[in-house]
């Protein structure tokens, strides 16, 4: 005798609007990781989520909306990742868009009008993203490793950050730059983000490099300009995600910090030399403690 519950009678997992838009974006990133971000439609974040597509439409009406927030995300989460900003300065984060509102009307109420799941359900505006998680310093490498601060001093704030830019994940994230700049030609609101997260990024730098010229520790006419002179190089190296085997001379893997160490009035080896040795130190117990920033 059949059941008298079934899959299509089963009660649906009603969510609140900032769930479900979490959900929805973190689908999307992972997506646009994997597979591009051409790969993101409607019917197959809903699809990946078991849901109906007209639910992803509630909250995104038009994909191109979704892909410029899983991209935006993604971005503004590896860059918290590889240079947290203290909050203070040009280059604080607030995650362009995605941290205290919705761009583009991403999550604006629809359909039964009150922006919950279903009819009747609760509404709490714009909701938390994963843009807001709190940043509490640079993660580097191993287990249980602790983390280079923002209030760590601006020399090891940025060696952390160029030890950071190597390994499958920095090269994931470096596929995805590619694939947006190449699609933001022709999708107005991609390329709105695109140029949001490029700002966050040099200002983020500017911020380190400020704080360095401020006591001391770095020489530099125009912080911003060399900001751009760091960013160029590391798209330079970016641009071959794709296609690098892995097998580049230590010279060029240390181009963007011996470009900064040019710039910034550093003796040969100080960034470099560090962000190797940062690297292969996360490995060890208790290693990091050196660059840890302390209360």
């Amino acid at each position: 005798m059949p059941s008298s519950t079934s899959a299509t009678s089963a009660k649906r997992i009603r969510k609140s609007p900032a769930a479900r838009r979490t959900e929805i974006v973190g689908s999307a990133r992972a997506v646009a990781l994997d597979e591009g971000l051409e790969s993101i439609t409607l019917r197959r974040i809903a699809d990946d989520l078991g849901v109906q597509p007209g639910l992803i439409s509630h909250y995104f009406p038009a994909v191109e909306e979704l892909v410029a927030r899983a991209f935006g995300e993604a971005a503004t989460a590896e860059l918290d990742k590889l240079l947290p900003g203290t909050g203070t300065g040009t280059g604080t984060s607030d995650g362009g868009d995605f941290g205290g509102g919705d761009a583009a009307g991403v999550g604006a109420d629809r359909g039964n009008g009150d922006g919950s799941d279903d009819a009747g359900g609760p509404t709490d505006g714009a909701g938390p993203t994963d843009a807001d998680a709190p940043t509490d310093g640079i993660r580097l490498p191993g287990p249980d490793r602790p983390a280079v601060g923002v209030e760590a001093p601006p020399l090891d704030r940025l060696a952390a950050f160029f030890a950071q830019t190597t390994g499958e994940e920095y090269d994931a994230m470096s596929r995805l730059w590619l694939n947006a700049r190449y699609l933001s030609r022709h999708r107005p609101a991609l390329r709105e983000q695109v140029l949001k997260q490029e700002e966050l990024w040099r200002g983020r730098l500017v911020e380190v490099i400020g704080a360095g010229v401020e006591e001391g520790v770095f020489t530099t006419a125009d912080p911003l300009i060399t900001a751009i002179q760091i960013l160029v190089v590391m798209d330079g190296l970016a641009a071959h995600a794709n296609t690098d085997r892995g097998e580049r001379p230590a010279a060029v893997n240390d181009l963007a910090a011996t470009t900064a160490e040019r710039e910034l009035g550093l003796p040969r080896g100080t960034l470099a030399e560090r962000a190797r040795a940062m690297t292969l130190d996360a490995m060890a117990p208790d290693a990091m403690a050196p660059y840890t920033a302390t209360a």
